[in-house]
Parts: structure tokens; sequence; C-alpha cells
């Protein structure tokens, strides 16, 4: 037995509820659409943390000017530089991982939706949300598995869709990244990284993966707004 066989379990009756209830409405996409809505709850969920990560990145995008200075001064001495880069952060009481809040903890989340479409049997009856799709694509099946059937086939295009969908989310959040240094980089191709990864889990937990990080881009432009406001 799994420690995470209960919140699979329970995630499991929560989107077949959802979907069996948005059915009338929603055809076929019904399974599509209670995932989404279980990715909105577990956001809402999480809003205080993205309050909090806006704050701490507003906080570092003022002290932007003294960080340029440090990396400028101990260029050539970078434990003297991480030194009093964790001196700055520690004066004003901010933290340079605020950010990265709302992502750690929706991993668990994540997690559970991976498990959701990967198991072939969920306390102990048959899975039956691997019979449902996305179009021509089972959201139970990555897109590496559609492959044998062409790079062109309907289940494929659903995947090249949602990857597309995926690069342009990247593509407006790297643009956006405040970070300096070595790690500047590395900050703006990490939003890319969903594409790479929805191309390997299950076409559900790739919806997952398209709606948070939808959800933060509007929700780094909202907060983002307020906060600025009312400083």
């Amino acid at each position: 037995m799994s420690l995470l066989d209960a919140p699979v379990s329970a995630a499991y009756g929560l989107v077949t509820t959802l979907a069996d209830a948005l059915s009338p409405i929603t055809g076929d996409l019904a399974t599509v659409a209670a995932i989404i809505i279980f990715t909105a709850a577990v956001r809402l969920i999480l809003l205080p943390l993205a309050v909090a990560a806006a704050r701490g990145e507003r906080t570092r995008t003022r002290l932007m000017p003294q960080l340029q200075a440090l990396h400028k001064k101990h260029a050539k001495s970078p434990q003297r530089l991480q030194r009093e880069t964790a001196a700055l952060y520690e004066k004003e009481g901010a933290t340079p991982l605020a950010g990265c809040l709302p992502m750690f903890a929706q991993a668990p989340f994540f997690y559970v939706m991976y498990r959701l479409f990967v198991s072939g049997t969920i306390a102990g009856h048959q899975n039956i949300l691997l019979t449902h799709t996305l179009l021509a694509a089972p959201l139970g099946q990555n897109w590496m598995s559609v492959l044998g059937a062409g790079f062109f086939s309907p289940a494929s295009l659903v995947f090249l869709g949602l990857f597309v969908l995926l690069a342009a989310i990247a593509w407006w959040s790297s643009r956006r990244v405040t970070a300096e240094g070595p790690m500047a980089n590395v900050a703006k191709l990490l939003p890319f990284g969903t594409v790479v990864m929805a191309a390997f889990v299950p076409l559900a937990a790739g919806v997952y993966l398209l709606t948070t990080t939808a959800w933060t881009a509007v929700e780094r432009a909202t907060l983002h707004r307020r906060i600025v406001a009312a400083q």
C-alpha cells in the first residue's frame, strides 16, 4: 500500500463525480473539464502562497540594483557573492526561493493526477478514467505511446496542439523573469520544461500542466499589478 493510495482514491472520486455532473453540458470533454476544475481548485487553495511569492518577487525587483552591484563587485569571488547576497536578502526579510513556493506546493497534487491516469485499478476497482479521451487521444497515454500511429496521427496532433499552447505560455512567462546573474538564463529556460514533461506524462497530466501554467501567468500579472499599486 502506498501513502498516495488514499489521495489518489479521493481524486478519482472527485474527478469522476465532476465528469458525471458536467457530461450533460460538455459531452465527451467532461473528464477534461473535470481535470481543469480540479486544477483550478488546487490553485485556489494555494493562493496565499502565490501572494507571498508575488511580494517576494517584487522585493527582488526592488533589490535588483543592489544585486547587480554585488555581482559586479564580487564577480571573481563566488563564495563572497553568495554570502553578501544572502545577507542582503536576510536584511530585507526576503528569500530568493519565494517565487518557487506555489510550484513546490502543488507537486504532490500533480503527482496524484499522474498516478490517477497510470493506475489500472483504483481502490480495487477498474479505473474507468483510462477509457476517456480528449478528441482522439486517450487521457491515460503519453505522446511517446501514440507516435506508433504516426507523427501526424489524430492522437499525436492533440499532443502537438498541447505542446504549442504550453510553449506559448512558457515564452510569455520567460519574458517576465527578473533574475540576474549566472542563473538568469536557467530561470528563463525553466518554463519550457513543461513542454518536455508533457511529452512523457499521460495526456491528463499534460492538461493539468497547461491549466496550472496558464493560471500562473494570469495570477502573476494580476497579483503583481495589485501589489505594485498598493505600495
